[in-house]
């Protein structure tokens, strides 16, 4: 049942396929993040009581559910390379954490920002906030983990134990406003019911949503692909490829 994904560990497919995905990602973030942005920083209705401040909502919400989707991508990625011994799988969690981890601080600064006229404080220890800052920390950590082991193989072995372990905080920042009393707001997209925004806010906040999503996943193609030629240095075709840039 799984062996498609063995079709993906030849170090050299993955590359090659990483590099034809790598432009349309670019692309397509381009266009979301561009059009998400100046419809929502620029031609969004103003909130009526949160005047023009609530518009860092386009940046730090989008940073804050992709901070959680990137995490649970490398939990996933370190979840194969662990059960499967897909070594490929294991560059792509290395490839995500430092990406993860800067888009969790992103998430933190403008929640920050945001929160400092609403609330009258920069930070106060409330139950998203900690939950999140927490997140930056599980980051920190793998990134740590991955960079202390001379041997790669152990190396991608603890790291990916303590980010599997660590997606037991995902749902803690997801439902955190629900199950304790929060300063927090609520969420304002819904799945189930009736999203509490205007349409004229909704729909450029979904766009940088995936618009983020997709910036994501381009950076850690380059990163993936950096990964490939670290990890596979003295391979033929890694010799091949270089020799070929050398000679354009």
């Amino acid at each position: 049942m799984w062996k498609w994904l063995h079709t993906f560990a030849d170090p050299e497919r993955a590359y090659k396929l990483s590099g034809t995905l790598l432009p349309w990602f670019t692309i397509f973030a381009i266009l979301l993040i561009g059009t998400g942005s100046i419809w929502g920083l620029l031609f969004a209705p103003t909130d009526y009581q949160q005047g023009e401040s609530y518009r860092i909502i386009f940046i730090h919400v989008p940073a804050a559910s992709m901070s959680m989707s990137a995490y649970i991508a490398m939990a996933v990625a370190s979840f194969i390379g662990l059960v499967w011994q897909i070594k490929s799988a294991d560059w792509a969690a290395a490839a995500i954490a430092p990406i993860g981890a800067v888009i969790t601080f992103i998430a933190l600064l403008t929640g920050a920002a945001w929160g400092k006229p609403m609330w009258g404080a920069w930070w106060v220890w409330d139950a998203r906030l900690t939950s999140e800052l927490v997140l930056l920390f599980l980051y920190l950590g793998i990134i740590s983990l991955y960079a202390s082991f001379e041997d790669k193989v152990l190396a991608a072995r603890a790291a990916g134990i303590l980010a599997i372990v660590g997606v037991i905080n995902i749902p803690i920042i997801k439902y955190s406003v629900d199950w304790w009393s929060s300063l927090h707001q609520p969420a304002t997209i819904k799945i189930m019911e009736k999203s509490s925004m205007s349409t004229d806010m909704l729909y450029p906040l979904l766009i940088n949503i995936f618009g983020f999503g997709v910036m994501i996943g381009a950076i850690t193609l380059v990163r993936y692909r950096a990964e490939i030629l670290a990890r596979n240095g003295m391979r033929p075709w890694v010799r091949d490829l270089a020799t070929a840039e050398e000679a354009k």
